[in-house]
Parts: structure tokens; sequence; C-alpha cells
């Protein structure tokens, strides 16, 4: 018998079409109900429920109660990244699901990866920390450099906390559809979140875009301009 992990157990748990379209919808990183689940993977509230307790006990989602509901989220952010580069992988091979249209453009532009941003100006942020010295690449991993330090907290980031905390600090994240790395980790996180307290930026209640405010978007591309 082989040994190490089971690959092949993991990949049928998302491979099934119903249980991938519930996946992708919870990247927005909002916990949803059965029924909402349900209606994104087009089936019946018996069935999403046979799907999601699938993948529940194998290591991919994580429930909790509250009243009468059950809330479902993806379990941890690895499982987020796997999900963002099968996108990628599936983009560039051409496998897409539908034409693009105006939603797609919108979330091609800015989106939630799990609680970070992705999209082109997902990339843009990442590519202007790099560009700046606010972070660097050794090797393969990311790293927040004293200059980018006394940055993230001029701009309002607590750096002490998120170095309190058990997840990465910087990390890359490949962006479906950009093709190119985008800024996760729990700085990334915390980068999403201030755009949200500063008022520039608000997620789509009914997609996992990402609307910039014209002053936003300004003062973004003020402090985050294209490298170059």
């Amino acid at each position: 018998m082989k040994e190490g992990p089971d690959i092949a157990y993991i990949a049928a748990l998302i491979g099934d079409p119903a249980r991938a379209n519930m996946l992708t919808a919870l990247m927005s990183g909002k916990a949803l109900t059965v029924s909402e689940l349900a209606e994104e993977a087009g089936v019946t509230i018996q069935t999403a429920s046979s799907h999601l307790s699938r993948m529940d006990d194998g290591g991919l989602l994580r429930h909790r109660k509250q009243g009468r509901h059950k809330y479902f989220a993806l379990a941890t952010d690895d499982v987020a990244h796997v999900l963002e580069g099968l996108m990628g992988l599936a983009a560039g091979a051409g496998h897409l699901r539908k034409r693009t249209g105006p939603k797609d453009e919108k979330l091609r532009k800015a989106r939630v990866c799990y609680n970070h941003l992705a999209g082109d100006m997902g990339t843009r942020l990442y590519d202007s920390l790099m560009a700046q010295g606010y972070v660097a690449l050794k090797g393969e991993i990311v790293t927040l450099t004293d200059q980018g330090a006394a940055f993230v907290t001029s701009f309002g980031i607590d750096l002490d906390a998120l170095v309190r905390k058990k997840a990465p600090l910087c990390r890359e994240c490949l962006d479906w559809s950009e093709r190119r790395p985008h800024l996760a980790g729990s700085l990334g996180r915390a980068f999403l979140s201030r755009f949200e307290a500063l008022s520039w930026a608000r997620r789509d209640q009914k997609s996992r875009a990402v609307l910039f405010s014209p002053g936003g978007d300004a003062e973004f591309t003020r402090l985050f301009p294209f490298p170059g």
C-alpha cells in the first residue's frame, strides 16, 4: 500500500459540481446556511445536507449551530488557497462555466478571496508593496520589511496584534483571474478590513465582488501606485 496524504479523497470531495459550487460560494468568507448553499448548488436541501456532511467530515468545512440554523464555512485558509489555485488552473485551461459579463468584470477588478483582496486590485496591492520595499520575497517566503512595518502601522493596522496570531503574517495566493499572486495571510486580511473601515470599499452582498468608491479608488492608487 502506498503511504502519504490521500489527495484523491480530497480531490473527489471538491470535484463534484454541486460541492464545487458550494465551496466557491463560501470563498466570500461568510458562513452560509444549508438552504443558501443548496440554492448556490442548484440541488435540494436534502441533497445539499448530504454533500455538506461529507465535506465537513473530510475537513473542508466547519459548521456551527445558531438557533434553528446550521451555518457552514471553509475550515481553514489552506482550503481557500487550494480552491483559488484550482480556479486559476481551470481558467488558464479555458474551463469557464459561463461567458464573462458585468458581474465578472466586477469580480475581476476586486473580489474577496476568503477575507483578503483578490483580482486586479489585489495583485496591484501586492506588486506595489513589493516595489516600494514594504514586503520582500525570500525564496518562497513573503516577509514584511522594517520599512513595511512602519508603513502598515502608519496606515492604522495593529501589527502587534497580527504578529501574536498563529496565522502566517504574509503569504502569496495565486489569483485565478490575474494568474499572478496577491497578498494573503493575516496582513492581507487586515488591509481589506482597513479599506472597509475607511469606507474606501464595501463588499457586494450578492457576489464576492469588492466595490471601491471613486474616492477610495483614488486613495488606493495614491498609496499603492502601479510599479514602474
